[in-house]
């Protein structure tokens, strides 16, 4: 499974996530990728077939719903919370290791074909 961080998440966890072997890009670490609207954050990880995370639970849940009703499909949809993720500087990353347990468990791209899911 490859995975697109969306704007809350800082690149530094797609990186550790890279170091790591995994195939992770961030919408923060390109300039002209930070002011995308939502869905086409989700436009682009279906053309690159990747699984979005993000914290933007409300319009996710639209976009999906949305993009199932028109027959179309994506790679999953990972709704991720900074109440239960704080953001730290420093030290252990609670986000970065939810991340690589998902990344682990799925490897196949198809893992979260269509799904909407909470990360724990």
């Amino acid at each position: 499974m490859r995975l697109l961080l969306d704007e809350q998440q800082d690149r530094a966890i797609a990186k550790l996530l890279r170091d790591d072997g995994y195939d992770v890009i961030a919408i923060a670490e390109r300039r002209e990728w930070r002011e995308l609207a939502d869905v086409d954050v989700l436009a682009m990880a279906i053309a690159d077939r990747r699984a979005v995370v993000t914290e933007d639970v409300r319009d996710s849940a639209i976009l999906h719903r949305r993009v199932l009703d028109e027959g179309q499909a994506h790679y999953g949809i990972v709704l991720t919370s900074s109440r239960r993720f704080p953001r730290r500087n420093g030290g252990p990353n609670p986000l970065a290791a939810a991340l690589r347990k998902l990344l682990d468990v799925n490897t196949s791209e198809a893992s979260l074909r269509d799904q909407l899911i909470w990360l724990s």
